[in-house]
C-alpha cells in the first residue's frame, strides 16, 4: 500500500513535468508562449514534414516522454489489461491537445496522441517485463529509480530558474 502512494505521488510529478514541457514549452512567463492555433487530424501528415522530409525528432521525443507515464499506469493498473492501462495515457495525452488549442499555445496534432499512446503503451509493456524479471520488487526498484529522477529534475530546473535571475 505504501508503495502505491509513492507511485502515485511520484506520477503526479511526472505529470505536472510533462504539463510544464509540453503545454509551457518549459518556458516560466506566459509572454514567451507561442501563439499557436493550428490542428492537423492526419496522422504523420503536415505537422511531422519539416523541409520537405518527416521530422523523427519529435515523433521519437513524444514517444519517449510518455513512456513512464506508462510505467506509472502499469504500476497502478493491478494487472489490467494493457488497454486499460493504455485509456489514462491516451485521455491525458488529448487533454494536452485540445488545451493547446483552446488556449492558442501550440500546435494540436494527431500524430501527438498516437505517438504519446503508443510510448505509454510501450512503457506499460516494459513494466510487464520488469515485474516478470524482478517479481515483487518490480514497484519498489522503479519507484527508487524515479524518485532519483524527480530529484535530478527539480535540479535541473533550480539550476535553470538560479541562471536566470
Amino acid at each position: 500500500m505504501e508503495s502505491k502512494k509513492i507511485t502515485t505521488c511520484l506520477l503526479i510529478v511526472y505529470l505536472l513535468a510533462l504539463a510544464w514541457i509540453i503545454l509551457f514549452k518549459m518556458e516560466f512567463s506566459f509572454e514567451n508562449l507561442p501563439h499557436i492555433r493550428n490542428i492537423n487530424l492526419i496522422p504523420f501528415g503536415d505537422s511531422a514534414i519539416t523541409n520537405g522530409t518527416v521530422d523523427l525528432d519529435e515523433i521519437i521525443w513524444n514517444l519517449l516522454a510518455f513512456i513512464p507515464f506508462g510505467i506509472f499506469t502499469g504500476m497502478l493498473s493491478d494487472g489490467k489489461s494493457l488497454v486499460m492501462a493504455a485509456v489514462p495515457v491516451f485521455l491525458t495525452s488529448l487533454a494536452f491537445e485540445v488545451i493547446q488549442f483552446i488556449f492558442s499555445i501550440g500546435a494540436s496534432d494527431i500524430t501527438d496522441i498516437l505517438m504519446n499512446t503508443a510510448g505509454g503503451v510501450a512503457g506499460t509493456g516494459c513494466f510487464v517485463l520488469l515485474s516478470k524479471v524482478l517479481k515483487s520488487r518490480a514497484n519498489k526498484i522503479v519507484n527508487i529509480i524515479c524518485l532519483a529522477g524527480a530529484v535530478l529534475m527539480f535540479s535541473f530546473i533550480g539550476i535553470i530558474l538560479f541562471a536566470n535571475i
